[in-house]
């Protein structure tokens, strides 16, 4: 098995060397970055399996960072944050972060995310082991072999896991999930963030496909979500 690299983009030297010990324990490759363009221009250049960026850097930050990254690429991404705070988290979040560690951190605590992310990565999602072939609705086609979205006759783009979440609510039609549920189906019982992930990657669903003339994903409020056509 070859060893997993990360990516870590932090201006704090210490902090890079605290990671570094630790990494080098658990047989992780470490590359670091001092700045949001640094760390854009060694995605390109060293193709990490994570990438871990700092909130607050110079040059380029780390939401700026995150942004840039998600155009190009769908490697997974862990935000560092000096404050806990709601807004960061979501922020982060919205622009296509995976998940979030929150600084003072412990090293521990990141591998064990980064390797929960791993974890998610390398087998197809479960939502697929129950259902296959298209899933069709009208204007709007979710076909599950083959990984695509049309909607009103245009081929629609996916993250991963928007993908597996639009298909774990598309399969059920008229059935009710929880946030819980949806993390549990969707990212796997190993996932350390909270359910206000549910949230940032419905609304990100809905806007790919605002084209469709009627709403498929009904908030059923207090509980979660259902998809339905013409509810």
């Amino acid at each position: 098995m070859s060893q997993t690299k990360v990516l870590v983009a932090d201006d704090d030297p210490n902090v890079c060397e605290i990671i570094r010990l630790y990494f080098s324990k658990q047989q992780i490759e470490l590359v670091v970055a001092a700045n949001g363009k640094q760390a854009i221009e060694m995605v390109e250049k060293e193709t990490p399996d994570v990438v871990v960026l700092d909130v607050m850097m110079p040059e380029m930050d780390g939401f700026e960072a995150c942004r840039e990254i998600r155009k190009k690429w769908d490697t997974p991404i862990i935000m560092l944050t000096a404050k806990d705070e709601e807004f960061d988290r979501v922020l982060g979040l919205e622009l296509g972060a995976d998940d979030y560690v929150t600084k003072p951190f412990s090293p521990r605590e990141l591998v064990a995310r980064i390797r929960a992310i791993l974890r998610r990565m390398q087998p197809k999602a479960r939502v697929e082991e129950e259902a296959s072939g298209p899933l069709v609705f009208d204007q709007l086609t979710i076909d599950i072999d083959k990984r695509e979205v049309i909607c009103c006759g245009e081929k629609i783009s996916f993250r991963p896991k928007e993908f597996d979440l639009l298909v774990q609510l598309a399969k059920s039609p008229g059935s009710v999930f929880s946030r819980e549920q949806l993390l549990e189906q969707v990212w796997g019982f190993d996932y350390y963030g909270d359910a206000r992930t549910i949230d940032v990657h419905i609304k990100k669903i809905r806007k790919r496909l605002d084209k469709l003339p009627y709403e498929c994903i009904h908030t059923v409020w207090g509980i979660g979500y259902k998809f339905g056509v013409g509810d």
